[in-house]
């Protein structure tokens, strides 16, 4: 499935950058279209990288957002998620895999087997 054009990366960084009620209404409207993913995705990496190459780490806002997301997000999404958040050591990354980790998403979509 090829991407769809719009919106851009640097759109959706500056809705997680912002976070505000509109900023999460039109980020689950992305959520819900497959098709849309590798843009979700490539914004978040783009709003990680701003973090990290900030003056002033606001990891509080960071552990937040992973929390948000990791709670609004379908399953289809849980993986990609840990997998942008995993793939720094930077702190920006560890705040927002702490808030990730914390929202318990990966766990509901993918149940630990039953042993």
């Amino acid at each position: 499935m090829t991407p769809a054009p719009f919106p851009d990366r640097d759109t959706i960084a500056s809705k997680f950058a912002n976070l505000g009620e509109q900023e999460k209404a039109y980020i689950v409207l992305l959520m819900e279209t497959a098709a849309q993913d590798e843009n979700l995705i490539d914004g978040l990496h783009r709003h990680l990288d701003n973090a990290a190459s900030a003056s002033f780490l606001n990891t509080l806002k960071l552990d937040h957002l992973g929390k948000w997301i990791g709670e609004a997000a379908p399953a289809r999404l849980q993986i990609r998620l840990m997998e942008a958040a995993k793939s720094s050591q930077h702190p920006a990354y560890a705040a927002f895999r702490t808030g990730l980790s914390r929202s318990g998403g990966l766990k509901k979509a993918y149940p630990p087997a039953a042993i």
